[in-house]
């Protein structure tokens, strides 16, 4: 059964969970979220008139990662998230975050519109050097990220690529980067420090069940010169770069994107209904 104030719970907003009430918004005289506070763990997804891709995949991500943290109880997050599941809008595009609190330890709810989504990415060619202190972990780093990301948009960019002091591609700020070399769908190597992307873990396991060749490759951003680059999230789903802006004395160019419709159609037709 799920408690009586999280099957209200529909509009815009943060929302508290606990074990006695569930979730609850600032309007409870019991539970007030903790807002503004840096956070532990984080996962969120695009939901569009209920359906979700990948769900199961960001909650294993999602409790794997609240028990890496020292988080709640595993009996508590399996109650939060299908606390969580069944609070969640079943009509209209919605992007939740489902949070952990670094300080409070608090479980959370943020319901949040989804933003304009895009088929095509434009990204800032100036490789920034990664600036995470927990990379393989979504949530303690997202304020950093936003900085990176608002640097980005200040040079014509939608994103900006991190990039190792080696000078190697690692990922976008809010995103997976892959790429395409001939006919082999490239990714750069597990063992660098990368966030285990849903997304990007649906597109490779599509392509090795298709026959298609995937390699782990380690690129420096002219590496990708014209080549079909693809920046994937569970937002915006698989984005081609369409131009690299700025930050090089020669200028990259954006490779056609052959590929990217009829995989982003595949993508699409991942999401499923809530449970």
């Amino acid at each position: 059964m799920t408690h009586p104030a999280t099957q209200a719970v529909v509009t815009e907003g943060l929302l508290a969970w606990s074990p006695r009430r569930g979730l609850t918004g600032p309007g409870s005289v019991d539970s007030v979220p903790t807002v503004g506070e840096r956070l532990a763990v984080a996962d969120s997804w695009l939901l569009r008139d209920g359906r979700v891709r990948g769900l199961a995949r960001h909650r294993e991500r999602f409790l794997r990662a609240c028990g890496d943290s020292g988080g709640p109880s595993l009996r508590h997050l399996v109650d939060f998230w299908r606390d969580m599941t069944a609070a969640l809008p079943r009509t209209g595009e919605w992007f939740p975050r489902v949070e952990l609190g670094a300080e409070s330890r608090e479980l959370r709810l943020l319901l949040r519109h989804a933003p304009p989504l895009g088929t095509g990415v434009r990204v800032w060619a100036t490789g920034q050097s990664d600036p995470r202190t927990v990379p393989r972990r979504k949530g303690p780093d997202l304020d950093i990220l936003a900085r990176v990301r608002q640097r980005a948009a200040g040079a014509g960019a939608d994103e900006a690529v991190l990039i190792a002091p080696t000078g190697v591609v690692l990922e976008g700020a809010t995103s997976s980067v892959l790429w395409w070399e001939g006919d082999t769908l490239c990714f750069p190597s597990p063992q660098l420090p990368v966030l285990a992307g849903v997304t990007l873990s649906l597109i490779q396991e599509r392509a090795q069940r298709t026959g298609i060749r995937v390699a782990h490759r380690e690129r420096v951003l002219a590496d990708l010169d014209g080549h079909e680059v693809w920046l994937v999230n569970a937002l915006h789903g698989i984005r081609p770069v369409t131009e690299w802006t700025g930050g090089t004395e020669t200028p990259l160019r954006a490779g056609p994107a052959t590929r990217a419709a009829e995989w982003r159609q595949w993508l699409e037709d991942l999401m499923e209904p809530l449970q």
